[in-house]
């Protein structure tokens, strides 16, 4: 059995896999799923896993080098924002529009479906390199 990080199988086989600059999505329950973009279920009620939570369990596992959320959050959901520029002290946060943000999507390797009912609550993490 594994020790430490995620227990949660797919997920740590999605982590464990990625390459630089590899996509990986945190969503609100309700953020749309491309076809042909690997789905990683996690919600089991409204609020169970909570984002925050969920992306500070993905932080200790994936090295990030960027990361991207929707302009809307800050504005609409002001407590996501600011835990996320917490959690992601020294990496770099860019905003695009909500459109732009559904659009990059279809680029991630997963999606990693919360049960957030936070409007907004959705993170794009850029894989980087620990050397």
């Amino acid at each position: 059995m594994k020790k430490i990080g995620t227990l949660n199988q797919p997920l740590s086989e999605i982590i464990a896999g990625m390459g630089h600059g590899d996509m990986l999505v945190i969503a609100d329950a309700g953020l749309p799923i491309p076809a042909g973009v690997r789905r990683i279920d996690l919600a089991l009620t409204p609020g169970i896993p909570g984002f925050l939570p969920t992306l500070e369990v993905i932080l200790s596992e994936l090295q990030v080098e960027s990361a991207i959320v929707a302009g809307e959050t800050a504005e609409v959901s002001p407590q996501i924002y600011e835990g996320v520029k917490a959690a992601l002290e020294y990496v770099p946060v860019a905003m695009v529009s909500h459109e732009e943000f559904k659009a990059l999507t279809s680029q991630a390797v997963a999606i990693v479906r919360t049960g957030e009912c936070t409007p907004y609550a959705n993170i794009i993490l850029k894989s980087g390199v620990t050397f």
